[in-house]
């Protein structure tokens, strides 16, 4: 009798530059992301490639986003980085944006009531006058 494969100990999961998928994605660890996604996405972490496009709302702690994006952000930290497109809001505790990128959208620092009643809020990085950090990289 064959045996069930054995649960994956792998701590990322990868969606390829030639897949396509259509609905909404969830993980509960890293989510490489080079495809296409025609839907929403729940990872712990998400890291998206430059030829990679996302068409949904994108909820992450972390997230990495390099290439095309229609929807919304909610993101702890989050890095856009210059060959990223974004067109739709953007919600964050951090935010890094490197020069070049283009946003079409508004931003909004997330208030603790945003957070989660499930998770504890981390300290959020902010300037001397108190008021949340926005670092724009070079």
């Amino acid at each position: 009798m064959a045996r069930p494969p054995a649960p994956s100990s792998s701590t990322f999961s990868v969606i390829g530059a030639d897949v396509t998928i259509k609905g909404d994605v969830s993980a509960s660890t890293e989510l490489h992301v080079d495809g296409r996604i025609e839907g929403d996405i729940a990872c712990d972490s998400l890291v998206q490639g430059e030829t990679s496009v996302i068409e949904g709302a994108i909820s992450a702690e972390t997230a990495r986003l390099a290439g095309r994006i229609s929807g919304s952000i909610t993101a702890r930290h989050l890095v856009v980085l210059k060959s990223a497109r974004v067109e739709g809001d953007v919600n964050y505790d951090a935010l890094t944006i490197e020069q070049g990128a283009q946003v079409e959208g508004r931003f909004a620092h997330r208030a603790p009531n945003q957070r989660g009643a499930d998770k504890p809020a981390a300290p959020v990085p902010a300037s001397d006058d108190g008021e949340p950090k926005l670092t724009l990289a070079t």
